[in-house]
């Protein structure tokens, strides 16, 4: 699928309304669709992949099918195995905050959908810098507070109040939340990520846009405000200075 184009959008957007009932074929294109955003810049055969809170391994496999040396590090064994089936063999349980690597050993670094679930993202991000070899790259993505999405599956109610949106989603659904603001889901927001990001000395900014936008995905970004809600999730495409 062309990226952007909004039949790439529509066709991601409606797995995701299965994701579910249909976990794999929900991650398995979503996996295949960022394997290729990673490849618009940099090909995979041969190249160590590390891929940090990839969950059930989705991502690891799919750069695996592609040649590439890949391997998992997630920190919450549960999710791992969310999915019924086995990791990718060498899945390690660690922590995005201090993986158990080297210096400069991946050539890239990938992370989809895990920093709004991380208190300090400068820290993550310069653990990810830590282990990528000098030119290499640094994908990561994440869903941003105040875009539609920003609650997670109490979302859009999250507008009026973390709590009100929490306390809603339980009322209504008889089960308790999965997310919780402060614990396990943080408020990032775009502008301050990208002030952050560009005030590093360590990385240069590649691309930042939107990752599922069907059109203007890199311009939507560049629009204080407007950014905050319409680019959904925030996609980063980095590359360790040398």
């Amino acid at each position: 699928m062309k990226d952007p184009s909004l039949r790439r959008s529509v066709t991601l957007f409606r797995a995701f309304l299965r994701e579910q009932q249909e976990p794999e074929r929900c991650y398995t294109l979503l996996a295949k669709d960022a394997a290729d955003q990673v490849e618009a810049y940099v090909p995979v055969k041969d190249r160590v992949v590390v891929d940090i809170g990839g969950g059930g391994g989705y991502f690891t496999e799919e750069f695996r099918r592609r040649g590439a040396q890949s391997f998992l590090f997630e920190p919450d064994l549960a999710e791992m195995t969310a999915s019924g089936t086995k990791p990718p063999e060498g899945s390690v349980v660690a922590d995005g905050y201090l993986l158990p690597l080297a210096d400069a050993v991946a050539d890239v670094t990938f992370s989809s959908n895990v920093l709004e679930h991380v208190d300090d993202p400068q820290t993550f991000l310069s653990e990810m810098v830590r282990v990528t070899r000098p030119s290499g790259l640094i994908y990561v993505s994440f869903t941003n507070w105040l875009s539609p999405w920003g609650g997670h599956e109490w979302a859009p109610w999250h507008y009026l109040g973390a709590d009100r949106a929490r306390a809603r989603y339980e009322r209504r659904t008889g089960k308790a939340a999965k997310h919780t603001l402060g614990e396990n889901l943080f408020a990032h927001h775009v502008g301050a990520t990208l002030r952050q990001v560009r005030a590093r000395d360590d990385v240069d900014v590649v691309s930042a846009r939107s990752r599922y936008w069907p059109f203007l995905a890199g311009a939507i970004t560049k629009v204080p405000g407007v950014r905050e809600v319409a680019t959904w999730n925030l996609l980063l495409i980095l590359r360790r200075c040398p």
